[in-house]
């Protein structure tokens, strides 16, 4: 059977349509351009479009067709070649950087919906198709990867979901567990825990905290199925610095990295569980450029060498910066070009360990406090 590789309309007489005839190709961008009032609209929306959802809702059930409305058929002779059609009409915006034709049209929603429910999960690290892991491969795993590490054990109760969750967190209490971990902080029960109930959160239970070794194999045995029964099926361990998500649902028997099961916010790049971690979900990423914010590295800091922030005074940043630059052995009056690489390093990148800050306030009363000088890149992009 041919192909059929164009739309063939005959004898369109819509609205201000005179009796046209038209073949417009298929799977191509076409423009239908003209005078106002010539019918552009008319063709396009009330003959095309209107003819290709006349027939996909005819196509449905007659239970299906009772809840969407009846549109009748153009008046034309003859058209061949149609499918399905969408239609997104021209109207004001608000440049929203997060719409997309998808998400106008709501198509969007369905397709997540239909790759949560048929989609084949696959490891990020190695590729291969991830498969449910069983409770003893867990312990194995666990053991070997945290071994003589000091971890905590999650059970994850609420993924992405907006709430209070008073009658939640006082059934945990009731169970006989004394923390959970909302949003990433750890909360006594037996305190008062307010929770925003319009923000979206994240809930686990802390099961127990325990340094995993051969000898703790029954204890972490029994800790990792009572997190499994109450996360349904899924555990967190926390090593100290990052999460690192096992399931009895899914996980890569290879690589032993464990997965929650798809769900439409999987996909969604309005939401941290599908967007991209780097760009939130935008498609974009603003990055500082070195050359504008230091532009000429002949000048010191007394020369306004740091252009994005001028002259040294008196604000935080250059409070600090004074404190770093003894430490670190330079002063206001060198070149920038004649810097270190250490020296460069901690003036555009900040400190990794804590140092200390010594002040003295009005009154003569001197404070020394403990903490990371972010640097000017990190400054600049607060």
């Amino acid at each position: 059977m041919q192909a059929i590789n164009k739309i063939l309309i005959k004898g369109a007489r819509e609205h201000n349509l005179k009796n046209i005839d038209l073949e417009i190709p298929r799977d191509s961008f076409v423009v239908i351009t003209g005078l106002s009032g010539s019918g552009k609209s008319t063709l396009a929306f009330n003959t095309i479009y209107a003819e290709g959802q006349r027939r996909y809702i005819e196509s449905l059930s007659a239970y299906a067709r009772q809840f969407l409305g009846v549109l009748e058929k153009p008046d034309v002779d003859l058209i061949e070649g149609l499918s399905p059609a969408i239609s997104i009409e021209q109207k004001v915006t608000h440049g929203n950087p997060r719409s997309t034709v998808g998400t106008v049209t709501e198509i969007y929603d369905y397709m997540r919906l239909l790759y949560a429910r048929v989609g084949t999960p696959h490891c990020y690290n190695c590729g291969r198709p991830v498969e449910k892991q069983s409770s003893d491969q867990i312990i194995d795993t666990v053991l070997v990867k945290f071994n003589e590490k000091r971890t905590i054990v999650l059970a994850p109760v609420i993924r992405g979901r907006k709430g209070h969750y008073k009658e939640l967190l006082s059934e945990i209490l009731a169970d006989g567990f004394v923390r959970v971990r909302i949003d990433g902080e750890i909360y006594e029960l037996t305190d008062t825990i307010k929770i925003d109930r319009y923000k979206i959160h994240d809930i686990e239970i802390v099961v127990d905290r325990i340094k995993i070794n051969s000898k703790s194999r029954s204890r972490i045995a029994e800790s990792v199925e009572v997190a499994l029964n109450y996360g349904n099926g899924n555990i967190i361990i926390n090593d100290g610095t990052d999460d690192h998500v096992f399931s009895r649902n899914l996980s890569c028997g290879y690589c032993g990295i464990g997965f929650t099961e798809l769900a439409p916010n999987s996909f969604s790049f309005n939401s941290p569980y599908g967007s991209c971690p780097d760009c939130d979900g935008l498609g974009e990423k603003r990055e500082l450029d070195i050359n504008l914010i230091i532009p000429d590295f002949e000048k010191t800091i007394n020369e306004e060498g740091i252009a994005a922030l001028g002259k040294p005074r008196n604000v935080w940043f250059y409070n600090q910066l004074e404190i770093i630059a003894e430490k670190f052995g330079f002063s206001y009056d060198t070149k920038l070009k004649n810097l270190s690489k250490e020296q460069s390093d901690v003036l555009l990148n900040g400190t990794k360990e804590k140092i200390p800050f010594t002040y003295t306030y009005g009154g003569g009363r001197t404070v020394t406090y403990m903490h990371k000088f972010n640097g000017i890149i990190n400054y600049v992009k607060h």
